[in-house]
């Protein structure tokens, strides 16, 4: 075993997510893919292992820790204006060949991944919820790597974090199961799912399974969390007229009100073949959206180059409520009950009862849900 290895193998403590089965082996349900892991085996997300017939899951560290816009996430129904706290550990369950955050997500898969041991720093959740109320975060967001697989030490955090006023939420690729969420639901109160195509043949490429990553969104949404949906719109991958589509009609049947953020593809890590995604191909993206029923599309990744795109719209009377450039708030007109300022329409999603113009939220403040 490396070094880096063992590093990572003693920042762990035993898993919940899992159940013991016949001769030392063990079943884990932080994932979609339900590894059974024999005793000294690890799981696909090589961050799970069995030590003596129990599984042992990450725990307390960060590789990342960046305070951001909450746009960045992207969450647009979430608090705009927000500064949301962000953390990561180290795995994945897929192994996207195009990943951004590949240095944290592809340890002990990727060899060249090894330099993310320089970036971990291990930290109580007592020392991170005080960083977050420090830096002026409304919400603590985990996020850089998968996770699903590390929500034992998501959990620690976001239960000082709800006792402490802040919104907490994950940014996932969506391989959930019905038991992971059940132990997430009482301290998550967003939650966005990279969908990141509509063919099952190069969903497997990338590590997952289609169906998981559907059922995760309607998982979400009956859990009762906030869900908003992101596409990466990769050319010659995923950007067929029809494979559009058939992913926002998808997110339309789940439900209408569910954002849809179409993104912009660059070339990244191993996937250098495509083009770079232009402007018109997300807003034929976000056209096909519209069409499809959904009331909240966004384009993201190339500001000032989509237009009525990067904003939020009433749905009922066309109001401009929220103006964005990049990820920066210039205009607000969402009341403080989550309405339309201009015709009282109720508008879908997490908003700050003191809503603001430009401005940070602050630490603490009470949302609505609608």
């Amino acid at each position: 075993m490396s070094s880096f290895a063992n590093q990572l193998d003693r920042l762990t403590r035993e898993g919940e997510l899992s159940e013991m089965l016949a001769d030392q082996a063990v079943r884990c349900f932080a994932c979609g893919h339900r590894c059974l892991i024999r005793e000294g085996k690890r799981g696909i997300c090589q961050v799970r292992f069995n030590r003596g017939g129990k599984l042992f899951a990450p725990y307390g560290y960060v590789a990342a820790l960046q305070n951001d816009p909450i746009e960045k996430k992207p969450f647009f129904h979430v608090f705009p204006g927000a500064n949301a706290l962000t953390f990561g550990m180290l795995g994945c369950d897929f192994h996207c060949g195009y990943c951004q955050n590949w240095i944290t997500s592809q340890a002990l898969r990727d060899p060249a991944s090894e330099v993310s041991a320089r970036l971990i720093r291990e930290i109580a959740p007592q020392e991170l919820i005080e960083f977050a109320q420090s830096v002026n975060a409304a919400a603590v967001v985990s996020s850089y790597n998968e996770p699903l697989i590390t929500s034992e030490w998501a959990v620690e955090i976001f239960k000082l974090a709800k006792r402490n006023g802040l919104l907490c939420a994950y940014v996932s690729n969506g391989n959930n199961t019905d038991e992971v969420m059940r132990y997430l639901a009482p301290y998550l109160d967003a939650y966005k799912v990279d969908l990141k195509c509509m063919r099952d043949g190069n969903y497997r490429k990338l590590g997952g399974v289609l169906q998981n990553t559907l059922d995760g969104i309607v998982r979400a949404k009956q859990a009762g969390l906030w869900v908003e949906v992101v596409t990466l719109v990769i050319p010659g991958f995923n950007d067929s007229t029809e494979e559009l589509w058939d992913a926002a009609k998808f997110i339309a049947q789940v439900a209408p009100e569910i954002p849809w953020h179409v993104t912009a593809f660059h070339k990244d890590y191993k996937m250098t073949a495509p083009n770079n995604t232009d402007a018109q191909t997300l807003i034929r993206a976000a056209e096909i959206g519209r069409e499809a029923g959904l009331k909240f599309i966004y384009v993201g990744n190339l500001p000032n180059q989509v237009g009525e795109y990067e904003n939020t719209y009433c749905p009922a009377c066309n109001h401009q409520l929220v103006k964005r450039r990049g990820y920066r708030i210039e205009e607000y007109q969402i009341t403080s009950a989550g309405k339309c300022s201009k015709c009282g329409q109720k508008i879908p999603g997490l908003w700050s009862q003191e809503p603001v113009t430009a401005r940070r939220n602050q630490a603490g403040q009470p949302f609505t849900l609608y």
